[in-house]
C-alpha cells in the first residue's frame, strides 16, 4: 500500500505530539531524505509543524565490515577451509587476495592454525591440535553493533583498530505541532488566475506569501571569447607603439581595393574562385569612391608598367574590377587608407592598424576556417627600408614575448622585398610561421600620389593562431564557429602575453 509520507507525519503528530524523522523514516520503510523533504514542504505551507535539528553520532560498518559481517572473519573463513591434510599457504592469494597474510596471522594470534614448514613442497596451515571448532567473535561483534549501534568497549576498540568500523554522524529532526497543526493541509495557490477571479473562488482560497523585498536572481553578464582578450591585447601593443586604427567596418569589397590598387594582376590565382567569394548580389560596384585619374593610372601600371616597370602586359578590364567580393585581406583596408594619406598636403608620416575578419575559400580543417581575422600594421615615412621594417618586427614581437626571431625572404605581388617572420616557440620548442612582411612596391604607392622618396613597410598576421597557442586550442573550429563550448567562453582565464 502507497503510504502518503506528509499525511504520515501529521498523523503520527496527531497520536504523539511528538516525532523524530529517523523513527518516522524506519516506521514507515522509507529513505530518510524523503522524510525531510515532506517535513520542509509542510513547513513551507505555514506553521503547521515545527523541527528542530538533532545531530548525534554512530558507529556503523565499513563495507569491508559488512562483508565479514555477512561471511566471517578472513580467520573464521580460514579455518573452515582447512581440510585435514592442511592448506597450502601459497594458496591464501588466490583465496583471500590482498587479505591472504591478515587471514593467516588472526588465525595464528587466535591459536587456532598452525604451520607446518616441514611438508613437502612448501609449508602447509594446519588446525592446532584440539582446535575441532570456533566462535567467530568478529562476526558476532560485528552483528551485535548492525542490530543496536553498541557493543563492548574493548570490542569496539578492536573493530576500529582493524577499520571494520566508522563514526557517522547522523543529522535529525525532532518535530512538534505547529500553531496552525492540522489533519488537512491545503497546498496554498501561488497565482491568482482570472478564473479565480471571475468564478469569486479567490475569496476561499489560501495564497502562498510573496517576498516583496527579493531581488531577483541576477542577469548573467557577457563574457569576452578568447580571440576577444588576445585582440585587446595586440591592440595595445600597436598603441603603445603610436600607431592609430584603420577603420575596417566593409567586409564587402570591390576587386578593385582588394587586388587591383595592390599591383596584383586580375589573372592571379588569388582572384579565382577557388580562392575568394564573390558576391552574387549586388555583383558590381560602381567605384564611386575611385578618382578616374588614379584608375586610368592603375590601369597603365598594370598594361605597361611605369617607375622602372614593365608591368604584367596584358589588357586590363574594368569590370574584373567591379566585381563584388567579401575581403580576403584587410589590406584592402590600407589601400584605402593610403590613398587618402597621398591626397593630403604636405606628406605626414602615418603608423596605421587594424584588427578584424577576412575571408577565404578554403578547405575546412584543423587549422584553417574560411573566415578568419587578420592583424595588420603599416608604417609610411620617408627612405623606410628593409632594416626599418625588421627593427619595428623585433620591437613588436618581443612586445608579444617573442625574442627569437628569423625572416626568410618570400614573394607577394604587391610588396618587394618580402619576408616570412618566424618565432621560437619556447613551450612548443620548435620554429612557427608568425606572418608575413614587406615593403610596398612602387608600382602601388607611385599612382596614388605618394612622394618617391616615400616608402611603406608593412606586415599581418593571424589572430587565432596566437590565441589557439595560448589557450592550447588544437583545432580552430573549437575557437570559431558553431562547434565552440560556450562553457568554454565563460570559464577560459584572461590573456597575459609573456612580455615586458
Amino acid at each position: 500500500m502507497t503510504i502518503n509520507v506528509d499525511q504520515f507525519i501529521l498523523e503520527r503528530l496527531a497520536e504523539t505530539g511528538s516525532a523524530e524523522t529517523c523513527a518516522l523514516a524506519t516506521a514507515c520503510s522509507r529513505d530518510h531524505q524523503e522524510i525531510i523533504g515532506a517535513v520542509k514542504r509542510l513547513q513551507s505551507i505555514g506553521d503547521i509543524i515545527r523541527a528542530e535539528l538533532v545531530q548525534s553520532e554512530r558507529w556503523v560498518l565499513t563495507s569491508e565490515g559488512e562483508e565479514m559481517a555477512a561471511k566471517g572473519s578472513y580467520e573464521a573463513i580460514l579455518f573452515n577451509k582447512i581440510e585435514s591434510e592442511g592448506l597450502p599457504k601459497i594458496e591464501l592469494e588466490g583465496i583471500f587476495g590482498k587479505n591472504g597474510n591478515i587471514a593467516f596471522s588472526k588465525a595464528m594470534q587466535a591459536k587456532w592454525v598452525e604451520l607446518d614448514k616441514t611438508a613437502p613442497g612448501g609449508p602447509v596451515i594446519r588446525k592446532k591440535a584440539g582446535v575441532t571448532s570456533i566462535i567467530d567473535e568478529v562476526q558476532l561483534a560485528l552483528k551485535e553493533l548492525q542490530l543496536n549501534s553498541n557493543v563492548d568497549e574493548k570490542k569496539l576498540s578492536y573493530l576500529k583498530k582493524r577499520k571494520l568500523v566508522e563514526r557517522e554522524v547522523v543529522k535529525s529532526y525532532k518535530l512538534s505541532k505547529g500553531e496552525n497543526f492540522t489533519l488537512t493541509v491545503e497546498k496554498p495557490e501561488a497565482d491568482l488566475t482570472s478564473e479565480m477571479l471571475a468564478s469569486g473562488e479567490w475569496k476561499t482560497k489560501t495564497f502562498k506569501s510573496y517576498n516583496l523585498d527579493s531581488l531577483g536572481i541576477l542577469p548573467v553578464g557577457g563574457h569576452l571569447h578568447p580571440l576577444m582578450k588576445v585582440r585587446t591585447e595586440f591592440r595595445n601593443i600597436f598603441l603603445e607603439m603610436g600607431f592609430s586604427e584603420m577603420p575596417t567596418n566593409n567586409y564587402v569589397e570591390s576587386s578593385f581595393w582588394n587586388f587591383d590598387a595592390l599591383f596584383q594582376p586580375q589573372q592571379h590565382p588569388a582572384r579565382d574562385a577557388h580562392d575568394t567569394f564573390f558576391i552574387s548580389d549586388p555583383k558590381s560596384s560602381s567605384l564611386d569612391d575611385v578618382d578616374n585619374k588614379y584608375l586610368a593610372k592603375v590601369k597603365h601600371v598594370h598594361e605597361s608598367g611605369d617607375f622602372g616597370s614593365q608591368g604584367y602586359g596584358y589588357t586590363w578590364k574594368i569590370e574584373e574590377s567591379r566585381k563584388n567580393i567579401m575581403r580576403t585581406h584587410t589590406t584592402a583596408v590600407s589601400s584605402k587608407m593610403l590613398y587618402q594619406l597621398a591626397q593630403q598636403k604636405p606628406f605626414k608620416p602615418v603608423r596605421y592598424f587594424s584588427i578584424d575578419r577576412v575571408f577565404r575559400n578554403e578547405t575546412l580543417d584543423a587549422t584553417h576556417l574560411a573566415e578568419f581575422h587578420q592583424v595588420e600594421g603599416v608604417v609610411a615615412d620617408y627612405n623606410l627600408s628593409l632594416g626599418h621594417l625588421i627593427g619595428v618586427l623585433k620591437e613588436f614581437f618581443r612586445r608579444l614575448g617573442m625574442e627569437k626571431l628569423r625572416f626568410k625572404p618570400a614573394y607577394n605581388p604587391y610588396t618587394e622585398p618580402s619576408m616570412e617572420v618566424f618565432g621560437y616557440h619556447e613551450g612548443l620548442k620548435k620554429w612557427m610561421e608568425l606572418g608575413n612582411s614587406g615593403i610596398f612596391r612602387p608600382e602601388m604607392l607611385l599612382p596614388m600620389g605618394l612622394p618617391k622618396n616615400v616608402s611603406v613597410i608593412a606586415w599581418g598576421l593571424s589572430l587565432e593562431r596566437p590565441t589557439m597557442i595560448k589557450y592550447a586550442i588544437s583545432n580552430i573550429r573549437d575557437l570559431m564557429g558553431h562547434k565552440v563550448d560556450l562553457d568554454m567562453v565563460y570559464t577560459n582565464p584572461i590573456c597575459r602575453l609573456d612580455k615586458d
